[in-house]
C-alpha cells in the first residue's frame, strides 16, 4: 500500500510563522499607504473649498465672507443651500472624520476625538442656516470680513485685524480652510497645544481646534492663495493667521520653544 505523505506539524508551524513574518512587515505599509490616500483625499477636499471661496470672492467685491448676524460665527449661512447640506456636499469631511458628533436629534452619537466630525447643526435649530451641516474642516476666522468681535470673551477673537479679501501679501502663508474640530477657529500664538493626543479643543484655545493628530503629524490646509498643502502641526504656530499673528511666538523655535516644552503626544513629529 502506498503511504500518504503530507505537511508536518512543524512545516505548518514553520509556514504559519513565514506569513506571520510577512504580514508583520507588509502592514506598517498598508497602513501607511492608506494613510496617504485619505491625505490626498482631503486636499483634494481643501482645494475644491479654495475654488469655492474664489468664486465667491470674485462675486462679492473680493471679500471673504462676513457671517450673516455679523458677529463671524456662521458664515455658513453665506454659503449657498446646497453647499451648506452636508447631505449632498460630501467636501465637508475628511476621509479620517466623517461621522458627526451629534446625530439629527441632538444626541451625541460618539465620544468625541480628533476623528469626530462637528455638528449636525439642523436648520430647524437655527433660522440662520438652509440646509443641516456637519463636517471636519473648519475656517480660518481671521479671514473673515467683518469688523465686529467673532466671540465675546473670547482671546484673540477680535477679527480688527483680519484679511478679509485674497489680495493680500504672504497669502501662501496664511491658512484659509483646515482640518478642523469646529467650522471656525481664532488661532493666537500663545494658544498651547492640547495636552492628550484625544483632547477635544476648549472655548479659550482656539488652536487646539487645529492642531490635531488626523494624519500622523499634519494637517490639511488650503491657504488664501487657494493653494493646498499638508502642515506640520509644530508648524502651525508659524503661518500667518491673521494680520498681527506673531509668527515667532513662544510655541515655535525662534521664540525658543524647546523639546521637552511639547506635550508627549506632539513631541515626536518633526518640528516643521
Amino acid at each position: 500500500m502506498r503511504e500518504r505523505k503530507g505537511f508536518t506539524l512543524i512545516e505548518l508551524l514553520v509556514v504559519i510563522a513565514i506569513i506571520a513574518l510577512l504580514m508583520s512587515i507588509l502592514m506598517p505599509s498598508l497602513a501607511r499607504v492608506r494613510e496617504q490616500a485619505r491625505t490626498t483625499a482631503c486636499l483634494a477636499n481643501l482645494r475644491q473649498w479654495g475654488v469655492i471661496s474664489m468664486m465667491y470672492t470674485n462675486e462679492n467685491d473680493g471679500k471673504f465672507w462676513s457671517g450673516v448676524n455679523g458677529s463671524g460665527w456662521w458664515w455658513i449661512a453665506d454659503l449657498e443651500p446646497q453647499l451648506q447640506n452636508y447631505r449632498l456636499n460630501k467636501l465637508w469631511f475628511c476621509p479620517t472624520a466623517k461621522k458627526p458628533l451629534v446625530d439629527e436629534d441632538g444626541n451625541a452619537s460618539q465620544k468625541f476625538t480628533v476623528f469626530s466630525a462637528w455638528g449636525i447643526y439642523t436648520a430647524q435649530q437655527n433660522s440662520m442656516l438652509s440646509a443641516d451641516i456637519a463636517g471636519s474642516y473648519g475656517i480660518n476666522g481671521h479671514v473673515l470680513s467683518t469688523e465686529n468681535p467673532a466671540e465675546s470673551g473670547t482671546p484673540n477673537s477680535s477679527t480688527v485685524d483680519n484679511w478679509r479679501s485674497p489680495s493680500v501679501s504672504g497669502a501662501s502663508n496664511v491658512p484659509l480652510f483646515l482640518d478642523s474640530l469646529r467650522f471656525d477657529l481664532w488661532p493666537g500664538e500663545n494658544n498651547s497645544p492640547a495636552q492628550y493626543e484625544f483632547a477635544a479643543w476648549t472655548a479659550d484655545n482656539n488652536m487646539a481646534r487645529v492642531c490635531i493628530d488626523r494624519h500622523q503629524g499634519f494637517v490639511g490646509c488650503v491657504f488664501v492663495d487657494f493653494s493646498a498643502r499638508k502642515v506640520g502641526l509644530k508648524g502651525l504656530w508659524t503661518l500667518k493667521w491673521h494680520r498681527k499673528f506673531n509668527t515667532t511666538g513662544p510655541w515655535t523655535q525662534a521664540g525658543g520653544v524647546q523639546t521637552g516644552d511639547w506635550p508627549d503626544w506632539i513631541r515626536p513629529y518633526p518640528d516643521y
